[in-house]
């Protein structure tokens, strides 16, 4: 800024000047979803809070999307480590990085590829006596990226009542096509017992203290789901039964399908955002 000879400049200048800079770079990185979405998404987009709740392959890859998508905050939420055994599949996974808390290592990952991202690292295990007081800030979605069924059942009923936008995740593990990953109401999810357990479960509940609007008995349950059809493929050189998790003592992993799994998560949450910003949909941005 020049000023006149004996006149000073305001103390916010530079702070003004470095703010229109800052917007200038992230519609840079950015712009391209505005040219995508238009701009009211855009702008809801932009200014979106979401939590990512598991951050293993199918979490940590979701946090990586929405942050190339310059949501404005995460909320990070896994007790976890990062060990040799993720390098296959989770995307904060790297030599540099064992050991490091998973949250910790995303949240430096996040603040290179979109600095002026909010995120908050919660070291903790979402469950049904923490959630949703885990939550450090109000947020507008949630991506369900836990592998205990107790655990999302609390989220999906919490999503329920709340109506905040809501992703589940399926089970990724001993899945070897990513081109049968599909978005889908939770009543219709096939080939995927985490997912089967938990509309068991949820029915169960929503005839018991569900809302009024749904039904225990409805096909579809409001619940969106990330999942494959594809048939579960046992390990062929198993020592032991699988017991359905990612941590590879039962089923095995591959990134090509974890990542699959959690890019379509944040693409859903961004179509479920968009659909709020145009007015399709119930809910705010």
């Amino acid at each position: 800024m020049v000023t006149s000879p004996g006149v000073q400049a305001p103390a916010d200048a530079g702070m003004l000047l470095q703010a229109s800079v800052d917007e200038a770079d992230l519609e840079r990185r950015f712009g391209g979803m505005r040219r995508l979405w238009g701009d009211a998404a855009y702008r809801c987009m932009r200014a979106a809070r979401v939590a990512v709740v598991g951050l293993g392959g199918v979490g940590s890859w979701a946090v990586e999307a929405l942050a190339r998508s310059g949501v404005a905050e995460l909320v990070l939420i896994d007790l976890d480590h990062v060990a040799e055994s993720n390098i296959n599949r989770q995307v904060q996974a790297l030599g540099s990085t064992l050991g490091m808390a998973k949250a910790q290592a995303l949240r430096a990952r996040v603040a290179d590829i979109h600095p002026g991202c909010r995120v908050h690292a919660v070291e903790e295990f979402a469950s049904v006596d923490n959630w949703p007081a885990l939550l450090p800030v109000p947020v507008d979605a949630v991506i369900d990226a836990c592998d205990q069924s107790h655990a999302k059942l609390a989220l999906a009923r919490w999503a329920l009542v709340t109506g905040v936008a809501y992703v589940c995740c399926g089970a990724a593990g001993g899945k070897r096509e990513a081109q049968r990953v599909e978005v889908a109401d939770l009543g219709e999810a096939t080939h995927d017992p985490l997912l089967a357990s938990l509309r068991q479960r949820l029915r169960k509940a929503l005839a018991t203290s569900g809302p009024r609007s749904a039904s225990a008995s409805a096909r579809h349950l409001g619940v969106r789901c990330v999942f494959s059809r594809e048939a579960v493929a046992a390990p062929p050189d198993a020592t032991c039964a699988p017991d359905g998790g990612l941590n590879c003592h039962g089923y095995g992993s591959t990134v090509t399908v974890t990542a699959t799994f959690g890019l379509v998560a944040a693409g859903e949450v961004m179509r479920q955002l968009a659909l709020r910003a145009t007015g399709a949909s119930p809910g705010s941005c």
